[in-house]
């Protein structure tokens, strides 16, 4: 699964990478958890949008808007059959920017976090699906991130990882016209291991409370 990750990289240097219009006020964020809102970047067939979204989707039959605590994560294998994911999956596909993840590892009775990163530490997208819920009020806009297998720099930490998109798939997974199922979910694969790099991190990021760039910081490589 997918369930902490960050996005401290400047402003500028995000819409240089990724392209896109934003008219929200964008802070750093350096320990994001699910219910938290998130920088999601989609299409209106003109241009790409940032907005924020609330991290966990909501379908729109949901009744309960939290069910969406259940559904921070869509798993790749089953996005085109399982009912709150097969209609976002075909049209309401967006990117997720992050510039690195956390897992935890098993280190005899204790768990050390560890973050995971581009080697050149640039930011990337993950691929993610988002809905929009109303129950009468004001509309909600929910967002999930998709995962995949792990790959070889990830599995002896997690057995899931998030899907990460690279810039030569994204202009598709974005079109809101493109509904090619067999196409769409071969981009849903594990990132290249030799791209990425890991290092252990503070205890700090046990606690989403703690939202500060120690969490960022390496204590070790490994």
């Amino acid at each position: 699964m997918c369930g902490r990750f960050s996005l401290a990289t400047d402003q500028e240097i995000l819409q240089e990478e990724f392209n896109f219009r934003l008219d929200d006020e964008m802070y750093e964020r350096y320990n994001i958890a699910p219910s938290q809102n998130i920088l999601v970047v989609g299409s209106n067939r003109k241009e790409r949008i940032g907005v924020y979204m609330k991290w966990g989707l909501i379908p729109p039959w949901a009744k309960d808007a939290k069910i969406g605590y259940k559904m921070i994560n869509a798993r790749a294998e089953t996005i085109d059959e399982k009912s709150s994911f097969k209609k976002p999956f075909l049209s309401q596909r967006c990117l997720i920017l992050s510039d690195g993840f956390f897992e935890w590892k098993k280190n005899g009775d204790k768990k050390e976090p560890i973050r995971f990163v581009m080697k050149n530490r640039k930011p990337f997208a993950m691929a993610g699906l988002w809905e929009k819920w109303n129950d009468g009020g004001k509309p909600l806009f929910s967002c999930t991130i998709i995962t995949t297998t792990a790959n070889e720099i990830t599995e002896d930490v997690h057995d899931r990882m998030p899907v990460i998109l690279p810039k030569q798939c994204q202009d598709l997974w974005l079109d809101r016209d493109y509904h090619d199922i067999h196409s769409l979910k071969s981009f849903l694969v594990p990132y290249h291991s030799n791209a990425m790099e890991r290092f252990t991190v503070s205890s700090a990021v046990n606690s989403p409370k703690n939202d500060t760039a120690e969490c960022l910081e390496p204590l070790n490589s490994l």
